[in-house]
C-alpha cells in the first residue's frame, strides 16, 4: 500500500486536541526533578521506569502518573514540562495543541494553581513568540475525586479564567458517571468555558450519551467504545461531535489487544469526526506522528483518510472559525 497518506501528515500543519502535559514527562526529566526537589521514587535509572511503564489496565497506569506528577512542584518545573512539550510541536508540525492539565494532582499536594499556570504561561508565551506556536489550555477534573473537590477547584481556578479555554474529566471512568459532575459543568458553562470530557475508553457508549446529554459537552475523549452502538455512530456523525482517539494509548491501556482491531479508520470512513492524539506520550510509547505511523503499519492510511484526520483536527478544535479557515486553506 502506498504511503502517500502518511507523507502527507508528515508535511501538513496539525493541531493536537487530546494530550495531558503531565503525561509529557520523560523518564530523564521524571529522574532529574526528583532530585532536584528531593523526592523520593521507587526508581532510580531510567531502566527501572522503562520496566514500570508496562500497564494491564487504565488504573495500573494512573498510579505511576500520579507518583510522576509529584516532581513538579515549583514554577520552573512547570516551565519545563510545557516548553519541552511544544518543542515536540514544533518539530512536528503542530501548529495548534489543546493541551489538558490536572490541577487537583498539583493542588492536593500543596501546589497552588497560580503556580501550575505561571510556569506553562511562560513557555506557552515563549513559543508563540519564537515560532507563533497556538496553545489552548484545558482544566480537567479528576473523575475519582468528588464533584464537591472539583466546584472547589474551579472557585479556585475563577480568578485565572483568561488562562483557561475549557473544562474537561478525566481519570478513572469506571465506577465515576459524567452525570457525578453535572454541577461543575453547569458552572463552568456559566462562566463561559468550552467543554469536553473522557468517555467511551474503558466504560461503554453509555457514558458518551451522557457526558453529550448530561454535561452538554462539545467533543468526547476517546469514544472508542461508541463502536459497539450503530445508533449512536450515526448520531455522532450526523451531529459533527469530534472524537478525539488515541490509538497507542489505547492498545497500552489493553483497550485493544492490538492496533489492528483498532476502529477509528472504521469511525472516520462512517463519517464521525474522529482525530489522533497522544494522549499521554511519555507513557504510551510516542507522541502524534508515533500514533500515525502506527496506524500506518497496522490499518494502512489512504491519503483521503489521511487528510481527512488532519482536517477534522482543526474543524474540531476551539480555535475561531477565522482562525480555523486559516489553518484548513494551508491544507489545500
Amino acid at each position: 500500500m502506498s504511503k502517500a497518506g502518511l507523507q502527507f501528515v508528515e508535511r501538513a500543519p496539525k493541531a493536537e486536541l487530546h494530550v495531558h502535559i503531565e503525561g509529557t514527562l520523560e523518564p530523564d526529566l521524571l529522574l532529574l526533578l526528583a532530585e532536584k526537589n528531593a523526592i523520593s521514587l521507587p526508581y532510580r535509572t531510567l531502566d527501572d521506569i522503562s520496566r514500570a511503564y508496562q500497564f494491564g489496565d487504565l488504573q495500573s497506569f494512573l498510579d505511576l502518573y500520579y507518583l510522576g506528577a509529584s516532581v513538579l512542584v515549583e514554577e520552573d518545573d512547570f516551565y519545563e514540562l510545557m516548553w519541552r512539550y511544544l518543542c515536540q510541536c514544533r518539530n512536528e508540525g503542530i501548529v495548534h495543541t489543546e493541551i489538558m492539565f490536572d490541577p487537583q494532582t498539583h493542588i492536593q499536594r500543596g501546589v497552588g494553581l497560580e503556580t501550575v499556570l505561571s510556569g506553562f504561561s511562560r513557555a506557552i508565551a515563549k513559543a508563540e513568540q519564537d515560532w507563533q506556536q497556538s496553545v489552548l489550555l484545558i482544566l480537567c477534573l479528576l473523575r475519582d475525586l468528588s464533584e464537591s473537590e472539583g466546584l472547589q477547584t474551579l472557585r479556585q481556578a475563577k480568578p485565572l479564567l483568561e488562562q483557561i479555554t475549557a473544562i474537561g474529566l478525566d481519570s478513572a471512568e469506571v465506577g465515576n458517571p459524567p452525570g457525578k459532575f453535572k454541577q461543575a459543568f453547569k458552572l463552568a458553562t456559566d462562566w463561559g468555558l468550552r467543554k469536553v470530557a473522557h468517555a467511551g475508553e474503558e466504560a461503554g457508549p453509555e457514558f458518551i450519551k451522557a457526558a453529550l446529554v448530561e454535561l452538554g459537552v462539545e467533543r468526547i475523549d476517546h469514544g472508542v467504545q461508541c463502536a459497539n452502538d450503530p445508533e449512536l455512530v450515526l448520531s455522532l456523525a450526523q451531529a459533527k461531535v469530534p472524537l478525539t482517539v488515541c490509538p497507542l494509548s489505547n492498545v497500552r491501556l489493553k483497550v485493544y489487544n492490538d492496533l489492528n482491531q483498532h476502529p477509528i479508520l472504521r469511525l472516520l470512513d462512517s463519517g464521525v469526526q474522529v482525530t489522533v492524539n497522544s494522549d499521554d506520550p511519555a507513557y504510551f510509547g510516542g507522541y502524534l506522528m508515533a500514533n500515525f505511523n502506527a496506524l500506518e503499519r497496522a490499518l494502512g492510511l489512504t491519503e483521503l483518510q489521511s487528510r481527512q484526520l488532519v482536517r477534522n483536527s482543526f474543524t474540531g478544535s476551539f480555535l475561531s472559525e477565522e482562525r480555523k479557515t486559516c489553518y484548513l486553506d494551508q491544507l489545500q
